[in-house]
Order: C-alpha cells, then sequence, then structure tokens
C-alpha cells in the first residue's frame, strides 16, 4: 500500500510543452503513485498560443499559473525563477519535470536544482549544436543540471554520452509528441478547417515561422517572404502567423509585401486540432518548428525545414524532412519537386509509437531519487 503519493510539477510555458505534458499528465492521473501538479509560467499567454490548448487536449486548468508573459530572454527567465521558487517553498514537490527547450524549461529546472528537488527532462539530449539559438542554451544547460534525461531518439542518447553525462540516468522512451499526435489525429479530422477556408485535401501547403534566427533577422526574413511568393504562384499556402513574426513583419515594413500574394491564405495562431487537420492533408509543409518536423514524418507528409541546421536529424535521416536552409533557390526548388509530385517518403522511428509516457512514468518509478 502506497502511504504517500509522488507529488510531480509538471511545467507548461510555451505552446508546444501543451502537447507534451498532455500525456505524461494523463499517464500519471491512472496511477496511484503519482500526483501531478501543473504551472503554467504563461510564456505563451493567449487564447490561441496558450488556453486553447488547454481545453483541446483536456488538460485541467493549471493549479498554478505564473502570468510571466512576453519579455526580453534575461527578464523572462528571471521573472519565471521568482515566481517559481515561492511555488516550490510552498508546495514541496517530490520531482520536476520540464519539456523541451523553451526559457520556462531551464529557469524552472535551475529553481529545482538550487532548492535540491530532483529534475526530469523530456526531450533531453536534442542538438543543433548552434549556439545562437536561445534554445539550445536552454537544452543544453537543462541537461547538465538535470537528475533524470528522457531522450526520444537513440542519437539524442549519444549527444548526451559525447558530453560525458553520467548514461545511469539517461533513459530511450520515444517522442512524447507523438503520444498527442497520435490519440488526437481522428478527432482532428472532423475538424471543418479546410472547408472554411476554401482548400482541398493535398492541394495546399502550410507555412509556419517564428524562430529568432528567422524572424529577428531583416535579410532571413525577406528570403522566406521572396521564396513564399514563388512557390504561391504554383500552390496556395496556409499561413498561421506567429505573434512574434507577425511582429517582426511590421516592425521591417514587410507585412503589405506579404498580405499582396494572392495565393496566400493568412490567418490567426490555430489550435491543436485545427492545426493538425491542416498540417494531415496538406499536400507539404514549410516551417522552422522541431516539433512539426517530427509530426509530419509521422503523418507521411513532406517537410521543407526553414533553417541551416535541425537539432533533430532523425527526421532528415529516416523520415520526410529536408532541410533547405534560408536559400532562396533551394527552398523554392525542393517546394517544385513536391508539388510535381516528388515528395520525400519516410519511416518510424523507434518508440515512437503512442506510448512514451507509459515508459516516462515506469522510468520514474524505478529510478531512486
Amino acid at each position: 500500500m502506497i502511504l504517500k503519493k509522488m507529488k510531480v510539477i509538471l511545467i507548461a510555458g510555451a505552446r508546444p510543452n501543451f502537447m507534451k505534458i498532455a500525456p505524461i499528465y494523463e499517464e500519471m492521473r491512472k496511477d496511484q503513485y503519482f500526483n501531478p501538479f501543473i504551472v503554467h509560467t504563461g510564456q505563451h499567454y493567449d487564447h490561441n498560443m496558450s488556453q486553447i490548448f488547454f481545453d483541446e487536449l483536456k488538460i485541467p486548468k493549471p493549479d498554478v499559473s505564473l502570468g510571466v508573459g512576453s519579455a526580453s530572454h534575461a527578464k523572462q527567465t528571471a521573472e519565471i525563477m521568482v515566481k517559481f521558487e515561492k511555488v516550490v517553498e510552498r508546495e514541496s514537490p517530490d520531482l520536476i519535470v520540464v519539456v523541451g527547450d523553451v526559457n520556462s524549461t531551464l529557469a524552472c529546472s535551475l529553481v529545482a536544482v538550487k532548492l535540491h528537488i530532483p529534475v526530469a527532462h523530456v526531450e533531453a539530449g536534442l542538438r543543433s549544436n548552434n549556439w545562437s539559438m536561445p534554445e539550445e542554451i536552454n537544452r543544453v544547460l537543462t541537461d547538465r543540471i538535470a537528475d533524470l534525461l528522457l531522450t526520444p531518439s537513440l542519437d539524442a542518447n549519444a549527444n548526451l554520452e559525447k558530453e560525458g553525462i553520467d548514461m545511469s540516468k539517461v533513459f530511450f522512451v520515444g517522442n512524447i509528441m507523438i503520444d498527442s499526435l497520435l490519440k488526437h489525429r481522428e478527432i482532428a479530422s472532423n475538424s471543418t478547417i479546410l472547408e472554411s477556408k476554401g482548400v482541398i485535401d493535398s492541394e495546399y501547403a502550410l507555412l509556419t515561422f517564428h524562430r529568432a534566427e528567422n524572424v529577428d533577422d531583416m535579410k532571413n526574413i525577406e528570403n522566406i517572404i521572396e521564396a513564399i511568393g514563388d512557390i504561391q504562384k504554383w500552390i496556395r499556402i496556409i499561413f498561421p502567423v506567429h505573434p512574434r513574426t507577425k511582429a517582426r513583419l511590421k516592425e521591417f515594413g514587410l507585412d503589405s509585401r506579404l498580405y499582396s500574394m494572392e495565393n496566400l491564405i493568412i490567418m490567426e495562431p490555430l489550435g491543436y486540432l485545427d492545426f493538425i487537420a491542416l498540417m494531415d492533408r496538406s499536400k507539404f509543409v514549410i516551417t522552422d518548428s522541431g516539433g512539426i518536423q517530427e509530426e509530419t514524418m509521422i503523418l507521411g507528409v513532406p517537410c521543407l525545414t526553414i533553417r541551416a541546421e535541425t537539432e533533430r536529424p532523425i527526421t532528415v535521416s529516416i523520415g520526410t524532412n529536408i532541410v533547405v536552409g534560408l536559400d532562396i533557390n533551394r527552398i523554392v526548388t525542393e517546394a517544385m519537386k513536391i508539388i510535381e509530385g516528388h515528395g520525400k517518403k519516410g519511416s518510424v522511428p523507434e518508440k515512437w509509437d503512442g506510448n512514451t509516457a507509459h515508459r516516462i512514468c515506469l522510468v520514474i518509478k524505478n529510478h531512486h531519487f
């Protein structure tokens, strides 16, 4: 008989985190060993970037919302730490679970470690080897201080071993994003988003980009827009605009150029189910998102990644992903190949099967903190 449940704080901060904590929370709720507790830092805080994901993924209202909001990296990280420290001191958790690579991931890990609370990092070991990316800094530092490193693929294990990490705390559990994707794919098929936008299956492309190296650099964002201008002459493109991207387009005076493209459908950020529906039924996806590279691979949809590198090389080596960088000709050429019926085929990696949350819970239960 279990006398005391293990109190686990699950951290959600930005949009991708919600899809990652949902299956872990659900799995923990089914097991009498765990008492899961959700903290939403508020790194993404508007309805379409946050609350709608809690609604659609059926995650209960967070036990605590820090309400941090948007700010510079230093200010946002510091504010999360100050507010989260009070939560940890009040709640006295047995474990903190962080996911991904956003500022909330590192900030909450730092607080926990300094208060001697064990940390488990889900999606550990991913590396782009690009230190200009804030996400790379968050990933590497979180892995250095976490007590349990839960990896999505074997290349992540190799990265950690190469960095001299104690491999006794590294466990290959699979990709947590795929748990959510497989669970909600059928539900998403009922979405009417395609009909509402007047598009037909496989006769449109889906575009997303938001990373700092793409949208904060005027030359890079201009290259992306020029490539999209060429591609949309041949296929309709649906573009849910991230708030950061929208702000930079306006700041650089490029929004009017984008809005003048006749075959580009611009819309506000979407909920999870509508986005899955659009992704699943698209001809291909153009993105700088790590999670979308993984999801398109499972859906069998060709993906063009507009970055110089990816921290998810498995999506390239066995998946549907091609890293095209920011070269206009390369982006357009690879898009045209897909339009002409020569999209890249792929396969499903080991343990990307929808059971990652179960494996995570088993590892935590069997680990001696």
